[in-house]
C-alpha cells in the first residue's frame, strides 16, 4: 500500500528545501562546450589548479640556491688553530658526494702558518659558513668559491682604510674597521707588499692577528728588543679578551710571506 502524506511524496519537498528552486550546480542541463575557452579556476579531475607560490622565484635566486647571488657575498675568514671542518684538499676541485656526511661540515682551507681559513656569507646579524652542501646546491667546485672569496676580499681591501700610529721611533699600522675582514687581509699579496713598503725600510715587520677585527703591524728596529716584547704582550692580551679570537702568536713578513716570529 502506498503511503501518502498531504497528497504526495516527501521527496520533492525535501529536494526543494535542500537545493532551492534551481537544480544543484553539479547537475548539467546541457552538454559542455568542448570548443569554448578553458576556465583555469575550475577543478580538474577532482583537483584544483596549482597556484603560484609567492616568493618562489626569489627563493630560487637566494644565495643558498644560486651561486651567482652567493658569489658576490663570499669572503674568507681566519679561524683559530684546531677549528674543525671539511678540508678542501680532500674534495679536490669538485664538490663532495651528496650521500656522504662530509657535505654538512664547513669548508676548511689552510692559510699561512697553519691558520685555518673558512668561507663565509654575511646574513642578517650572523655569518653563514660555506659547506659541501652549498657546493652541491650551486653545482660548483672549491676553486670557484676560493676565487670569488679572494676577489671580494681584494675589492673590499682596496677601499678599506689603515690606521697609522707613531710614537718616537716606533710605528704601528693597523686595520680595525670592525667589518670582519681586517685580520684576513693578510692573505692578500698587495696587503703584505703595502706593509713591507711602509714598515720594512728600517727593520723587521712584525704582524699580529689577535682577532677577526684587527690586523696589527709594526717595525722592529735593531736595538729596540723591548718593542717585540710589548708587541707580543698586546697581542696576547687582546686575543684573550676578543669575541672572535684568532691567534696569540707574533708573525713576521719575510720576503713577502708570513712566517712565525723567531725572536732573533
Amino acid at each position: 500500500m502506498e503511503r501518502e502524506v498531504g497528497g504526495g511524496s516527501d521527496y520533492g519537498r525535501d529536494l526543494e528545501r535542500d537545493l532551492g528552486d534551481a537544480p544543484p550546480e553539479a547537475i548539467r542541463d546541457s552538454a559542455p562546450d568542448i570548443l569554448g575557452p578553458i576556465d583555469e579556476s575550475s577543478p580538474v579531475s577532482g583537483h584544483s589548479i596549482a597556484q603560484r607560490v609567492p616568493g618562489a622565484a626569489a627563493m630560487a635566486r637566494a644565495p643558498e640556491n644560486d651561486f651567482r647571488a652567493a658569489a658576490a657575498l663570499i669572503v674568507p675568514a681566519l679561524r683559530p688553530v684546531g677549528t674543525h671542518g671539511q678540508p678542501v684538499g680532500e674534495l679536490g676541485r669538485g664538490s663532495p658526494d651528496p650521500s656522504s656526511q662530509a657535505h654538512t661540515r664547513p669548508l676548511l682551507d689552510e692559510g699561512p702558518c697553519g691558520l685555518p681559513v673558512v668561507y663565509t656569507m654575511a646574513a642578517e646579524g650572523f655569518d653563514v659558513l660555506v659547506n659541501g652542501d652549498h657546493l652541491a646546491s650551486w653545482g660548483v667546485g672549491v676553486g670557484e668559491v676560493q676565487d670569488a672569496a679572494i676577489a671580494n676580499l681584494a675589492a673590499w681591501s682596496a677601499q678599506a682604510p689603515w690606521t697609522d700610529e707613531v710614537s718616537g721611533i716606533r710605528r704601528l699600522v693597523s686595520s680595525d674597521t670592525g667589518e670582519g675582514n681586517d685580520a684576513v687581509r693578510i692573505l692578500l699579496p698587495e696587503v703584505r707588499d703595502h706593509l713591507a713598503r711602509e714598515l720594512g725600510g728600517d727593520g723587521r715587520v712584525l704582524i699580529g692577528l689577535p682577532e677577526r677585527h684587527l690586523l696589527l703591524a709594526g717595525t722592529l728596529r735593531e736595538g729596540d728588543e723591548e718593542f717585540a716584547e710589548l708587541f707580543s704582550e698586546f697581542i696576547i692580551e687582546h686575543s684573550g679578551g676578543a669575541d672572535e679570537p684568532i691567534d696569540r702568536r707574533v708573525f713576521e713578513l719575510v720576503n713577502g710571506q708570513l712566517v712565525e716570529f723567531a725572536g732573533k
